[in-house]
């Protein structure tokens, strides 16, 4: 019953929600903006600039404490709606899903070596529970939702996965759109395969990725976007179910294994 009060109560903040509201429609006023540099580009997008505000937001008296503690579980919200979304766009597609090849079907896997060498990284580093939400997959908004049903946002794994969705965000579409670049106008790759690899499972490093490629292969315009959308959307598929059934199990294995003197977070 306090938890339904509690909720009442952060669903009648007008304040943070009149915040959230201007915050938002000024960034899409500002909309997207590319840089080029060199075969690559620096792509800045509107989450950015609503992460930046916002966080600075805080220290001002526009923001309260008590608005941004009932800003925590909005978040959760949020990410169950954008899940539910997501949902919804895969549903109709299930047959071009099914119809792709071996190649996107297996490119989640790919995730994996985020385990493998950022988490043993983290954990020499001196990191405990928290380099498990970190490295178990790329820290997007499905994995926050997974991290956050299972642990709890205020939990040492729910602030690990914040810290890289929050990366992703500042540094993520600006790094995918300068290694794409880069790598395919240095080497003998084609292009289409970094076309594929740029669907990664977020709709921002994806544009930055395929939106450099498409500057440098203007003739490839249509197929660059077609594997990377569907790319995209196979590793929005399945990027969740590798991280709940191999992603996250692996993570909390090799954390056991590394701190055989601290119970695992299972």
């Amino acid at each position: 019953m306090s938890e339904k009060v509690e909720l009442k109560a952060i669903l009648k903040d007008w304040r943070l929600h009149v915040v959230v509201l201007v915050i938002v429609m000024f960034t899409e006023l500002i909309g997207q903006i590319s840089i080029p540099v060199g075969p690559g580009a620096i792509l800045l997008l509107p989450m950015l600039y609503a992460l930046v505000i916002g966080f600075g937001l805080y220290f001002t008296p526009v923001v309260s404490k008590k608005q941004s503690k009932n800003a925590e579980p909005l978040i959760v919200m949020g990410v169950g709606v954008l899940i539910a979304k997501i949902g919804v766009v895969i549903g109709p597609q299930i047959q071009e899903l099914l119809a792709v090849g071996p190649a996107l079907l297996l490119q989640e896997l790919g995730n994996l070596g985020t385990i493998l060498l950022a988490l043993p990284v983290a954990i020499w580093l001196g990191m405990k529970r928290e380099s498990v939400g970190m490295a178990h997959s790329i820290g997007r908004e499905p994995n926050v939702g997974l991290i956050m049903d299972r642990y709890g946002f205020n939990s040492p794994e729910g602030r690990g996965v914040m810290t890289m969705y929050i990366f992703g965000t500042v540094f993520g579409a600006i790094f995918l759109g300068l290694i794409a670049g880069l790598l395919a106008t240095l080497t003998p790759i084609h292009p289409l395969s970094f076309a594929l690899a740029s669907g990664v499972g977020s709709g921002s490093m994806m544009a930055a990725g395929s939106g450099t490629l498409i500057a440098a292969y203007p003739d490839l315009e249509s197929q660059i976007i077609a594997l990377a959308g569907a790319s995209n959307l196979i590793s929005l598929a399945t990027g969740l179910y590798v991280s709940m059934f191999i992603g996250l199990p692996l993570a909390n294995k090799i954390y056991a294994v590394m701190n055989k003197n601290e119970a695992g977070g299972e």
